[in-house]
């Protein structure tokens, strides 16, 4: 048993990994349960304050993912129609059937929206479209990063309880 929670907690991690660019999967969310099934092992001692630190960690930044690249948008002097466009764009571009459309969903939602706000001023829409589009990678960055965090946690436990485990 404890070879299947160390198996599916790694498949967590690597998904999670891959999640942390495709916001069809919820990257650091799968991170954090592959630590769950990892201390869920009868070998590793359960550790509540990593599980809840993590556990908070993942929380603040699953709620910052929708929040930056919004701010993005509001940052480069976008108006509540690009703020919204954003996030509708993104929720669109991740169920859309083109390639990256997670990428142009919040570009184009920002640019639409700015032109439904003020259709004259082109250059306007594409600043905050620009935002958008930084604010997304932003969030996918520290998404990243913090499923990189959270890999290394893994496999540092899995090392310190190797003679238990294998």
């Amino acid at each position: 048993m404890d070879s299947l929670l160390l198996l599916l907690g790694f498949i967590c991690m690597i998904v999670g990994i891959l999640g942390s660019f495709l916001p069809v999967l919820p990257g650091i969310s799968l991170s954090w349960v592959g630590l769950l099934l990892l201390y869920m092992t009868k070998v590793v001692p359960m550790n509540y304050w990593v599980l809840g630190i993590t556990l908070a960690v993942t929380i603040i930044i699953s709620v910052l993912n929708y929040i930056i690249p919004a701010k993005g948008t509001k940052k480069f002097g976008g108006s509540t129609y690009g703020v919204w466009g954003t996030n509708i764009g993104l929720v669109v571009g991740i169920f859309a059937p083109i390639p990256f459309g997670f990428i142009i969903g919040p570009f184009a939602g920002a640019f639409i929206g700015e032109l439904i706000y003020d259709s004259k001023d082109h250059n306007r829409a594409l600043k905050a479209a620009t935002g958008s589009f930084i604010g997304f990678l932003a969030s996918s960055f520290i998404n990243f990063m913090l499923c990189i965090i959270f890999f290394g946690l893994f496999l540092t436990i899995v090392w310190q309880n190797r003679a238990g485990l294998f």
